[in-house]
């Protein structure tokens, strides 16, 4: 048994918090992206799954990703309402204690579903939102962190690798959404009239939380203050600074101009392809995977143009988009200088595909029959008055701006 190490859980405990940040900083990201009618609605479908996910990660949740393994698709429930969940390190191992490891991964649960808030931002109902995220952590993303860090069959049966997110958070986040999307369906006026964020200042300030945030999620995720953690801080900051200045080229070389949010768009672009990667690739990688992220992510914009999906804040384009380029040039690029456990090649590729039509097929799959459901029972969207009027006011009886008596 490894011995409780205690730089390691200071540098786990603050990775967590960092985490947790992000979730705050995806909330003013998206919030500054919306109109003004909607910024409150679009702050609590981000906040509430920091109580939603918390609660239901200790009941089961957490149990079916963690607590040993079930023919590689489940844990075996021995840590329902974290039973055996002490002080120690008996559990996991690591030389962190298991509640760290598992405040860790929570902080990761919480900002999976409330990606998804993006896509379906400005029309759907808050209490269907809240179900959805409810259901879906225990059924959608309990079990495919169980496949991929768990002891699953992604990771063993299939090989795939993935650092920090790029299956497990971007893919699953990204899927979810566009089963969302279709079933929605688009915004009153989507198409036929200009929809413009109401407080990019308030989005770039999102951005930059969310990219000082990320250091603890994705260099967090070698579990130790170690040379691994080091690595994966520097090929992080490297990617995102690639791609928003990638992103913001692209601009500029397709007629446009350079933009505030375009700048901001491409770093978290970078940030979500290097996610998977962070830990196995080198700087040379890593910059690579930037450039790439900047300006496919970029181009993915014209998506929901081709095919006439709303996916109102591009959470397809630059999480789908992004963590799937991201789990694909791992096996491309993968040092195992950096990372023995993942070496690259053909093998390496075919598994990280491989792992991707299932992360995708699985989400979307799974996602769409439960937003169905949601909707032929509880009904899924508001109405149109409500949708007018902003959900600010309709959904939840506030303003978030007072600008007369």
């Amino acid at each position: 048994m490894v011995e409780v190490n205690g730089a390691d859980t200071a540098w786990i405990l603050t990775s967590s918090a960092l985490v947790l940040f992000m979730t705050p900083g995806l909330a003013l990201f998206y919030g500054g992206m919306v109109r003004a009618k909607n910024m409150l609605a679009m702050l609590m479908m981000n906040y509430v799954a920091m109580g939603v996910v918390t609660i239901l990660w200790i009941a089961i949740a957490a149990s079916i990703a963690f607590s040993g393994d079930v023919s590689g698709f489940m844990g075996n429930f021995g840590m329902v309402g974290f039973q055996g969940v002490g002080l120690g390190n008996e559990i996991f191992g690591y030389s962190i204690p298991d509640s760290v490891f598992l405040m860790f991964q929570l902080m990761f649960a919480i900002i999976t579903p409330a990606l998804i808030a993006g896509a379906v931002a400005e029309r759907m109902k808050f209490s269907a939102w809240v179900i959805f995220i409810a259901i879906w952590s225990v059924i959608v993303y309990a079990p495919m962190a169980h496949w991929v860090w768990g002891g699953g069959f992604i990771a063993k049966q299939i090989g795939a690798v993935d650092f920090a997110g790029g299956l497990v958070v971007h893919i699953n986040a990204g899927a979810a959404a566009l089963a969302l999307v279709l079933v929605l369906g688009p915004r009153t006026g989507w198409g036929s009239q200009v929809i413009r964020p109401h407080n990019l200042p308030l989005t770039i300030l999102g951005a930059g939380i969310l990219w000082f945030g990320w250091f603890g999620f994705n260099a967090g995720s070698a579990l130790g203050a170690n040379g691994l953690a080091g690595q994966a801080f520097l090929t992080t900051h490297v990617a995102a600074a690639v791609a928003a200045t990638a992103w913001i080229l692209a601009e500029t070389i397709s007629g446009g101009k350079p933009t505030t949010l375009g700048f901001v768009s491409g770093a978290v672009a970078g940030l979500v392809a290097i996610t998977p990667a962070a830990g196995f690739v080198n700087v040379m990688g890593a910059l690579i995977i930037g450039l790439a992220a900047g300006v496919i992510c970029f181009l993915a914009l014209r998506l929901k143009t081709m095919f006439k999906f709303d996916d109102s804040l591009d959470v397809i384009a630059v999480h789908l988009v992004g963590g799937i380029l991201g789990a694909l040039l791992l096996g491309v690029l993968a040092d195992p200088a950096v990372n023995e456990l993942a070496t690259g090649g053909i093998t390496q590729l075919t598994a990280q595909a491989i792992s991707v039509v299932i992360a995708f097929g699985f989400s979307f799959i799974v996602s769409y029959i439960l937003a169905m459901v949601l909707k032929m029972t509880i009904g899924i969207r508001v109405t149109e008055v409500e949708e007018r009027s902003g959900l600010d006011v309709s959904l939840h009886e506030e303003q978030s701006y007072l600008l007369s008596e």
